[in-house]
């Protein structure tokens, strides 16, 4: 039987680490054996997991004789991860194991030297932080997970739950993870290509010099708006606006406006039941057309398709 070893590291994520137990735990064979022997192993027999302790009877020798492996992420990612976590990551490596991280459960493969040179992702909120800190890695926040073979990185939250499922569909076929993906209320179709739904440019401004002229533009960016014009209301000279812009958010007002549209346009396809085109004109865009386009640039599907996704099919 293919046996999965899930790592419980100091300062774990809960939702990271029940998400591999869950998915392989309930996985079933056509005759109704189970899939899956999940183990859950630990660097010391109680393990800190934010509110929780975790009591852990199996530790890191687990991994010797795992199939696959999963990496949860860890409340605090910049925190050193435990050498001997480390030392058995690489040598599961070594031998040809199958190794998965969840979130930013990255940043522990990254520290362990088995990202290097790969393309990998993690949550969106973490990839420039993840890509900063090891250039060696090709980091592409936009997925929801990525398949190099013997190791493979996902997203955050539930992006964790579409790699389960594709490592069922991988290791034994369609029907079986079909049947696992009900078990878990969830859609098998969300293949790794799907971009992350990021929320574009949240209002928590950390710029003392931008943060009047950012507030300016949440409150009006459904008006139509120039770069003069946010230059006047920021009292400034377009040049020196744009240098700010790329010196603090690495994007040009333009831009960072348009984001913040998307993200209003996100908040109303998930709370009303208005049309497209409405919303467009609602959140400043003068062509649903343009719109469209730019929504499905920034969160890589549809907005009928995101609203599906958000709020359930209509009569659902």
């Amino acid at each position: 039987m293919h046996t999965v070893a899930v790592v419980a590291l100091p300062d774990t994520i809960i939702f990271d680490l029940a998400t591999p137990i869950e998915t392989f735990g309930r996985a079933r064979l056509p005759d109704g054996r189970p899939a899956y022997r999940v183990i859950v192993c630990g660097t010391e027999p109680v393990v800190e997991a934010g509110p929780l302790r975790l009591g852990v009877d199996v530790g890191l020798e687990a991994l010797e004789r795992a199939d696959t492996v999963v990496v949860p992420g860890r409340i605090h990612p910049e925190l050193e991860t435990p050498a001997p976590a480390i030392a058995a990551l690489r040598a599961a490596a070594a031998d040809g194991t199958r190794i998965a991280s969840i979130c930013v459960g990255a940043f522990t493969l990254a520290e362990a030297g088995l990202l290097d040179g790969l393309r990998a992702t993690t949550h969106w909120l973490a990839a420039d932080a993840l890509a900063k800190r090891y250039p060696s890695i090709d980091v592409d926040p936009e997925t929801l997970y990525i398949d190099n073979g013997q190791i493979l990185t996902s997203a955050g939250a539930a992006a964790g739950l579409d790699l389960c499922l594709h490592l069922v569909r991988r290791d034994h076929g369609v029907a079986v993870a079909a049947d696992t993906s009900r078990l878990s209320v969830a859609p098998l179709h969300r293949d790794g290509g799907q971009a992350q739904f990021i929320l574009r440019n949240p209002p928590t401004f950390q710029s003392a010099t931008l943060e009047p002229v950012l507030l300016w533009i949440e409150e009006n960016a459904h008006s139509d708006l120039t770069l003069a014009d946010i230059a006047a209301a920021a009292h400034t000279s377009v040049r020196t606006l744009n240098r700010r812009f790329h010196q603090e958010t690495g994007q040009s007002p333009m831009q960072w406006l348009g984001g913040v549209r998307i993200r209003h346009a996100q908040e109303l396809l998930e709370t009303t039941d208005h049309g497209v085109e409405r919303i467009a004109r609602q959140v400043g865009f003068s062509s649903p057309s343009n719109f469209r386009a730019l929504f499905r640039r920034a969160a890589g599907v549809t907005p009928h398709a995101y609203r599906t996704t958000f709020r359930g099919r209509p009569g659902a």
